[in-house]
């Protein structure tokens, strides 16, 4: 009988964490799509709500070895930001 009850409260615990990841994620989503930025192309939203909820995965990466990468890289003419 406890046996259930324990994976019961698992489950429970489990959903409350995916949650609040979500609402976490749209708490940063209002942040970066306010009445100013409305008019942003989905692509660019998306790209700038990805660096927002990994925030702490971006802090760990260092720069530095991401600039000598991309300048080992051929040129190409048409690059786009």
């Amino acid at each position: 009988c406890f046996q259930n009850v324990e994976i019961v409260l698992r489950m429970f615990l489990t959903l409350m964490i995916t949650n609040y990841s979500t609402e976490c994620s749209f708490s940063h989503l209002k942040r970066i799509k306010n009445p100013c930025r409305s008019t942003m192309k989905q692509e660019r939203l998306e790209s700038l709500s990805l660096l927002m909820i990994e925030a702490d995965l971006l802090r760990k990466i260092n720069f530095d070895d991401v600039v000598k990468n991309f300048a080992k890289l051929k040129t190409r003419k048409n690059f786009k930001m």
